[in-house]
């Protein structure tokens, strides 16, 4: 018996030991290992990406911190990935690493170029977005600065696509692509779409501004008015790195040193900045004056909308407190004023033969320009609100008057005045953004809300009604969807939906002649505009050296109704309704860098089968609705070949028809589509303390019209010849703390007329451009 026991118990051992061979995974050490995310700061990285063996596990906390699946004693890969952050990438065992893995990021070399928060409404690098997109940081800004403070001119230098500033207190003529631009401040929107005022990109000060984001052609994601793009200007806000109190000086003075007199101007702007525990904050002040503006040969310029003697002021506060390592509140407030008082008025010119000049006297009107811009707004972020989702719920106000000049007789009214345009607008947006994996590969989900009510009107000074309040409610739910389909490739996609509303009260037009003649009596009602818009983008971004891109979106704009409603010849409402206009945008671009060189392309076609062209009906502009199709590219160019020298340019070019319905095609006017426009520039940076940069602007010709019957060019249909212009700037750093610059416009005191007075045909506005103006800047940080 005891033989055969044994004999049992050899054969038990041998299947037990079998058993145990056949299923070694089941013994294996298994761990589950927290990760700490954190920068070289030892600060938290919350909602970054987690990889185990090229999959994507999961994301960080809010705290920096994530939990791992359980791993084996196999080889395991680990990445950590962070926007604007480099890749942490390692391998650990499960039986030898620790229970807590600290994993230290280290920024970007590239962080503050190549992240972007417009194009999606989060947070995201320019390599993963499918469209155009063209960045300002903040020392392109201030170098802009060192030349002119006037943002229409530093965005019409140094963004390709857009028209060149008409050197007016208006962006009359300034379209994006052909198309109306879309200008927000942190989000708030400046235009004013009901009644386009033409005043929205001089909004606020460059002195507040941290980057200038500028996303091209239509985008659903913000709905009304950005049939051509979004300009969103993102303020400043305390540095990570900042004590209690930062401060930062400028005094700025200004001279035309070939033709001075009355030129000087002046500007003084004061920011203080800090962090004490939870709090963060920034408040600022600016003060500017410019001085009579001259051209080449030292005549005045022409006074319509001009920038002389005008004065600027901008104030801005914005706070901040973190109520929790995933949880924050932030509130700013800005004010924005810039107005006329021109010792001078505008001695008519003949269009083509001798230009509109300034003459001593004063307009008996109040000053034009913007009497006041204020924006407002309070945002809650909550990194956590559930799993892995943030939320971003935003309120803003918005109050913003924009002052037409006085005139002493005009067509559309009897007897002398002076209109003003008048738009206030609240709002609530609510986003959020949903992280998760699809086969192992990033995706997300941002969606939410948008809630605004703008009432738009447009008054003459002594209290007719030019325009009655166009109150218009907007809810528009809206969904993006981005998807790393397969490794380096990005697929995008939304949709928004637009419910939008326009109430208009009963009215009279305003009258053309004594005692109420001309006037009629229109019943008011409500107009519905509805509609939704999709967009999708691909792109391929694991090569640096090309860097492709493919997409379509859609914009959605109701533009321009001012102008019919105070046309109206009928007494219904309903004789006004209109559509609104539904933009196709389709685009395909690249973006490379290949050792010294960087290189942009982008080709794109912008339809839209009911657009809105400005057209010359009796002396006064009349919205045309007809069918438009806009083509254009635009290229860039960046080298650089030392740390010493750097240089590059830029060329765009934009042509656009309307369809008649006779199927006849229209050229549109200079008013919608610009000159071809290139830029060029020569940085040289001798050292640490000394940098010297050289601009080149040029504007093509446009010849597309013929005169009329009557042996004119209708408005907006003048020809335009090209203008090559050079801006020089010069920085010297005396010490950490001092700093003087030196600004030169026009350095070559070149005589010239403007792209919008060679287009717009018009003797009373037929202007030349400013002469030589230098600027000496100073500047101070403690």
């Amino acid at each position: 018996m005891i033989p055969r026991l044994n004999k049992s118990l050899q054969i038990f051992s041998l299947v037990l030991t079998v058993l145990f061979l056949l299923q070694p995974a089941a013994a294996q050490v298994q761990k589950q290992v927290i990760l700490h995310v954190q920068d070289l700061k030892n600060a938290p990285i919350s909602e970054a990406s987690v990889y185990i063996n090229n999959k994507l596990s999961g994301f960080t906390d809010g705290k920096g911190n994530y939990k791992t699946p359980s791993l084996t004693k196999d080889l395991i890969s680990l990445k950590v990935k962070a926007l604007g952050y480099k890749v942490y990438s390692t391998e650990i065992h499960a039986d030898t690493v620790s229970p807590i893995v600290r994993v230290r990021l280290e920024e970007a070399d590239d962080n503050l170029q190549d992240i972007i928060v417009t194009a999606g409404r989060r947070a995201e690098n320019i390599s993963t977005v499918p469209s155009s997109v063209t960045i300002l940081t903040r020392k392109d800004i201030e170098t802009q600065a060192q030349i002119t403070t006037n943002l229409a001119s530093i965005l019409g230098n140094s963004v390709p696509g857009l028209a060149p500033s008409s050197n007016k207190a208006t962006n009359a003529g300034q379209t994006l692509r052909g198309r109306s631009v879309l200008v927000l401040v942190d989000g708030i929107p400046q235009s004013t779409p009901l009644m386009n005022g033409q005043r929205d990109i001089r909004s606020i000060d460059p002195a507040v501004i941290d980057r200038i984001e500028v996303i091209k052609g239509a985008t659903s994601i913000y709905g009304n008015g950005s049939a051509g793009g979004i300009i969103n200007y993102i303020t400043k806000k305390a540095d990570n790195d900042t004590g209690s109190l930062n401060s930062h000086t400028v005094i700025r003075g200004t001279l035309n040193p070939v033709h001075p007199e009355g030129t000087t101007g002046y500007r003084a702007s004061q920011r203080f900045s800090g962090k004490m525990g939870k709090w963060n904050y920034v408040t600022s002040a600016t003060m500017e004056y410019t001085g009579v503006q001259r051209d080449g040969k030292g005549e005045v310029l022409g006074q319509t909308d001009a920038l002389s003697n005008s004065y600027q002021y901008n104030l801005f506060a914005k706070l901040g407190y973190q109520i929790s390592k995933s949880s924050s509140i932030t509130g700013f407030y800005n004010f924005y004023s810039s107005t006329s008082h021109a010792k001078y008025i505008t001695q008519s010119g003949l269009y083509g033969n001798t230009p509109a000049i300034g003459i001593p006297g004063e307009d008996p009107g109040k000053p034009a320009g913007t009497p006041f811009n204020h924006n407002a707004r309070l945002t809650y972020t909550k990194n956590e609100l559930f799993g892995t989702t943030t939320l971003d719920v935003t309120a803003y106000l918005n109050s913003f008057r924009s002052m037409n000049r006085y005139v002493a007789s005009a067509t559309a009214w009897y007897g002398p005045g002076q209109t003003k345009i008048n738009s206030r607008k609240k709002g609530l947006r609510i986003n959020l953004n949903t992280p998760f994996a699809i086969d192992g590969r990033l995706a997300e989900l941002t969606y939410g809300l948008d809630a605004l009510s703008d009432i738009t009107n447009q008054d003459l000074v002594d209290g007719r009604i030019y325009i009655p309040n166009m109150k218009m409610i907007n809810i528009a739910p809206y969904a993006q969807f981005k998807w790393d389909i397969i490794q380096s490739l990005v697929f995008k996609a939304g949709m928004r939906y637009e419910n939008a509303r326009v109430t208009i009260k009963d009215f009279n037009t305003i009258a053309k002649g004594p005692d109420g003649e001309g006037s009629i009596f229109v019943n008011g009602g409500k107009i519905p505009y509805k509609g939704m818009t999709y967009n999708a983008g691909l792109r391929y971004n694991k090569y640096k050296a090309f860097n492709p891109f493919v997409s379509f979106s859609q914009g959605f704009a109701i533009n321009e109704l001012g102008r019919i409603v105070r046309r109206a010849t009928k007494n219904d409402l309903d004789s006004l309704k209109t559509d609104p206009i539904i933009t196709n945008n389709y685009e395909a671009g690249f973006s490379s860098q290949a050792g010294i060189f960087t290189f942009t392309g982008a080709y794109f076609i912008s339809t839209s089968k009911l657009g809105v062209e400005l057209v010359d009906v009796g002396g006064y502009f009349a919205p045309q609705r007809l069918p438009e199709n806009i083509k254009g590219f635009e290229v860039s160019i960046d080298i650089k070949p030392s740390d010493i020298w750097k240089f590059g340019g830029s060329y765009a070019y934009t042509e656009g028809k309307s369809k008649n319905d006779d199927g006849s095609k229209n050229y549109l006017n200079g008013a919608r589509i610009a000159p071809p426009i290139a830029t060029g520039y020569l940085d040289f940076t001798p050292g640490a303390s000394w940098s010297v940069r050289l601009f080149w602007n040029h504007s093509g010709n446009r010849n597309r019209f013929e005169k009329n019957a009557k042996g004119a060019y209708n408005l907006n249909e003048g020809p335009v010849s090209s203008i090559d212009l050079f801006n020089l700037t010069a920085a010297y750093k005396v010490n950490k703390r001092l700093q003087v610059g030196l600004g030169i416009e026009n350095l070559l005191n070149k005589t010239y007329y403007t792209v919008v007075s060679q287009y717009y045909a018009n003797n009373d506005n037929y202007f030349r451009g400013p002469g030589l103006n230098a600027a000496l800047n100073l500047t101070y940080d403690f």
